[in-house]
């Protein structure tokens, strides 16, 4: 009877016929007997080797590789065609993003009819004794709607995609645009088809947004390139009407009444929709129990109704610069579930009982009804933190220093603290922008950060850790980073003297956090930590745990924002039915809707990224010909980006512009030199610059160059 593999045995297998199939892949003409295989994949043991040859065989018999005779392996042509996502840059050519997230390139006369994002089939032939890649089928399309400007001929037109990315303009036949339609107008488009590369893709015009530069035309071309929604149908505004209509005062004998506990919400000055409110009770023993009440979403929203399938298929708000496009229409958001204040409202509530030393002594997660005494903007809050006195002053302070400890712990457990800084737009009855304005997390920001953090990772524990078989849940996890972008970064940032230890897991987190805390105060602070935002992996939702290594969890979730996350929903179902004794929940189902959460969550990131770069340059129309500090953000052979300090407008200052000298790129010092005289442009360096040219066409500025008032080195 033959030995049962352990399951180390089997993750070790499992792990080694990744690799190798991966090594067919990258490398899908050549053959390898097994002691090449060994070699590149690094494996010196005699017994992990003996594994290698029994997976090659293995693989012979799955004909995933076929023996070449001698003991040599090649990948089985039938099987070199892969599946997978295209990232399509502006000059045309390809990256294929394989299984492990590295790519394979495919220049622009092998990229077929694919557009950037596209699942796509892609074949490799040999090619001069080299590996070449040609897409052969495109298997899903990424999008369908367009935006661009029309250019109009007697009995046809093409369409210009804003979108850089698209290589091709879209021809419109006769009869598929509106009789009523100028040349030069940006528009939406619905592509068609597009059989052959050689000629163009065909698309119909669906709507016509006005001309260029107008501010309704531009934002609504970034809603319809995100394929934001702009209503909700018939139905979902008939179910939530129904609720709003319904008396729910029946439902408070089934709750906690905690109408009666000092309560309160601290939100942005301009918010609508109050997710969370703390409360405050002085306990006799010395200690306090504090409430992090999140609205009650899933009493309103039941499964399978209009209302709900609507907010699975949105999945988050998206906060434009001038409007917001919501999860839930405004009659729940705004109103019944929004947590407003001298109003009665139902809650799930996370209930702590804390100590001095914020170290929580118990825990109870239920439905109650608040009543909310007093609404803080951030600004008041941060006004009562700092010394005035005003309502509440006492909870307040309170809990500011509570928070103060928590986010003391988690620093010193590994959690990564990048802060940030946030752009803001104050804007005219036009929306069109008068002012830029940067605000940075203050003690009133970080008060409310640090309880939905103690919030959010206590749910995931009273459902994580629980002992005996795990049950389905949804979990906001951060892996580790990836160690070959961790010693890019390393590499990047010793050219301008900063030190990153190169080290690895949990103490990874300690060394970015003292890179972090080095530049601190510097004009170039911002912009390494970015560099070092984006050696990170990104959050996403998900049914397995790995943890969340950004903040030094084991577990944690979102559980605080039901009224803009589709995730904090699942969350709340389940927790529910845990806590009323249920049994596990089907995981698949659950799994996908993570999937959807995630990608939803990242278009939303793009959308709302797309509308603040319209805005800055807009904002920028206005000041043409003006002078403003920045900093220097990146070097390339053509020039360098530079972000204005006040308003973190980012332009380019092209070579072109500059005749003082002639400037070349030393690409391994990431510098710019001037031949004649030698003078030296670094990232980090503060200049001087001069605004040449807004265009919100293209949505990008032109600057040039005025002095340079201190190098980063």
């Amino acid at each position: 009877m033959a030995k049962k593999e352990s399951l180390s045995d089997q993750k070790i297998n499992e792990f080694l016929e990744k690799g190798i199939k991966q090594l067919f892949k990258y490398h899908s003409h050549q053959s390898f007997n097994y002691k090449q295989i060994a070699s590149r994949l690094e494996i010196r043991d005699k017994l992990t080797r003996e594994r290698v040859i029994k997976i090659l065989k293995t693989l012979v018999e799955k004909e995933f590789l076929v023996d070449n005779g001698r003991g040599r392996f090649k990948l089985n042509p039938e099987k070199s065609n892969f599946v997978g996502k295209i990232e399509i840059t502006k000059k045309g050519s390809g990256y294929f993003i394989m299984e492990d997230g590295k790519d394979l390139f495919i220049s622009a006369r092998n990229t077929g009819t694919a557009f950037d994002g596209d699942i796509v089939k892609v074949k490799s032939a040999s090619k001069r004794g080299r590996s070449e890649y040609f897409v052969t089928e495109i298997v899903e399309r990424n999008r369908k709607i367009f935006t661009g400007i029309v250019h109009l001929n007697d009995k046809f037109a093409f369409v210009e995609p804003d979108d850089p990315k698209i290589n091709a303009d879209f021809f419109v036949p006769e009869g598929a645009m509106p009789s009523k339609i100028e040349d030069g107008q940006k528009v939406v488009l619905e592509f068609l088809e597009w059989k052959n590369p050689d000629k163009n893709p065909v698309g119909k015009i669906i709507q016509v947004l006005g001309f260029p530069g107008d501010n309704e035309a531009e934002i609504h071309a970034v809603i319809a390139t995100y394929n934001l929604p702009t209503k909700f149908p018939k139905k979902v505004v008939e179910e939530a009407n129904q609720l709003y209509k319904q008396d729910h005062k029946k439902e408070y004998k089934n709750r906690r009444d905690y109408r009666d506990v000092t309560t309160f919400t601290i939100d942005p000055h301009d918010a609508k929709d109050f997710d969370d409110a703390l409360s405050v009770k002085y306990l006799e023993n010395g200690c306090y129990e504090i409430g992090v009440h999140i609205a009650d979403v899933t009493h309103f929203l039941q499964p399978d109704t209009a209302l709900d399938k609507e907010a699975i298929k949105r999945a988050t708000s998206v906060y434009l610069v001038d409007r917001v496009i919501p999860m839930l229409p405004e009659v729940l958001s705004n109103d019944l579930c929004s947590l407003r204040p001298e109003e009665d409202r139902f809650a799930f509530s996370a209930i702590f009982t804390l100590n001095d030393e914020a170290k929580v002594l118990d825990k109870w997660f239920g439905k109650t009804v608040i009543h909310s005494n007093r609404r803080f903007a951030y600004e008041e809050a941060q006004e009562i933190i700092e010394g005035k006195s005003g309502d509440l002053d006492k909870e307040i302070l309170l809990l500011d220093g509570l928070a103060k400890k928590l986010r003391e712990k988690r620093l010193k457990n590994g959690a990564i603290e990048f802060g940030g800084e946030e752009v803001k737009f104050v804007l005219d009855k036009n929306a069109k922008p008068k002012e830029v304005v940067v605000k940075s997390s203050k003690d009133a920001n970080k008060l409310i950060e640090e309880f939905m953090l103690l919030a959010n990772r206590k749910v995931a524990e009273e459902i994580g850790k629980k002992e005996g078989k795990a049950k389905t849940f949804v979990y906001r996890v951060h892996d580790k980073p990836d160690e070959d972008k961790l010693a890019s970064l390393k590499s990047f940032l010793s050219y301008f003297g900063l030190k990153l230890q190169h080290v690895k897991g949990k103490a990874a987190a300690f060394a970015l956090n003292r890179l972090l805390k080095s530049v601190e105060g510097k004009s170039y602070e911002g912009i390494v930590k970015n560099l070092a935002i984006r050696s990170m992996a990104k959050a996403e939702y998900s049914t397995e745990n790995i943890g969340h290594y950004g903040l030094a969890f084991e577990h944690y979730t979102h559980f605080t924002s039901p009224i803009r996350r589709y995730p904090d929903v699942m969350v709340h179902r389940l927790l529910q039915h845990y806590l009323a004794g249920g049994k596990s929940a089907y995981e698949k189902e659950f799994a996908l809707l993570c999937r959807h959460c995630s990608n939803q969550e990242k278009n939303a990131t793009e959308a709302e990224r797309a509308s603040i770069k319209y805005m800055q340059v807009l904002f920028m129309v206005e000041h043409v010909g003006e002078e403003f500090d920045g900093v220097v953000t990146g070097i390339t052979p053509w020039g360098f980006f530079v972000e204005l300090e006040k308003t973190k407008c980012e332009g380019l200052v092209s070579l072109d512009n500059m005749d003082d000298d002639h400037y070349h790129f030393d690409d391994r010092k990431h510098k710019l030199v001037g031949k004649r005289y030698g003078r030296e442009i670094h990232f980090g360096d503060r200049v001087l610059v001069k605004v040449l040219n807004a265009d919100i066409i293209e949505k990008k500025l032109d600057f040039s160059l005025v002095d340079v008032y201190e190098n980063f080195d």
